[in-house]
């Protein structure tokens, strides 16, 4: 399970003194139990990489801000954790294949495609959110949505 490598990956990082994975492998601990608090129970692989996700995503803004900021150090250390937590999602599919899974998904769906195609947005989102970033599916759908 996603989560029990995490745990084993910061007891690691504990005993070795890796101060900064320590830190960014607690803070992701932090955000899943807040979640698992929320629902009331433990989360489904699936739902650590939402919350992993999310983790990466404010990162990736933290890091944005710090460079049109002129904090380079501040903007450092958060790639650092960037590299760290992207290690344990997994690879995002290419954009040739994201493209045929959206067809297929609008395929299988093509009635509420004919009737609502804003509709499809969520239906692919839920499909697809593992598979790749939301905005590259959005962007994805942008073409077929247009025509």
């Amino acid at each position: 399970m996603l989560r029990q490598k995490i745990q084993d990956d910061q007891i690691t990082a504990l005993k070795s003194g890796e101060k900064t994975k320590l830190g960014i492998l607690r803070f992701i601990l932090a955000q899943i139990k807040n979640k698992e608090i929320d629902k009331k129970s433990e989360l489904t692989d699936e739902e650590t990489m939402v919350v992993l996700r999310k983790v990466i995503k404010e990162l990736k803004e933290s890091v944005e801000a710090f460079e049109k900021g002129g904090r380079k150090e501040l903007a450092e250390d958060n790639k650092k954790q960037l590299e760290i937590a992207s290690v344990y999602l997994p690879s995002e599919i290419s954009d040739e294949e994201l493209k045929k899974e959206v067809e297929k998904v609008i395929k299988e769906n093509q009635v509420i495609f004919d009737n609502n195609q804003k509709a499809i947005i969520g239906i692919c989102m839920k499909q697809l959110k593992s598979k790749a970033d939301p905005g590259r599916i959005m962007k994805t759908l942008q073409t077929f949505l247009s025509h």
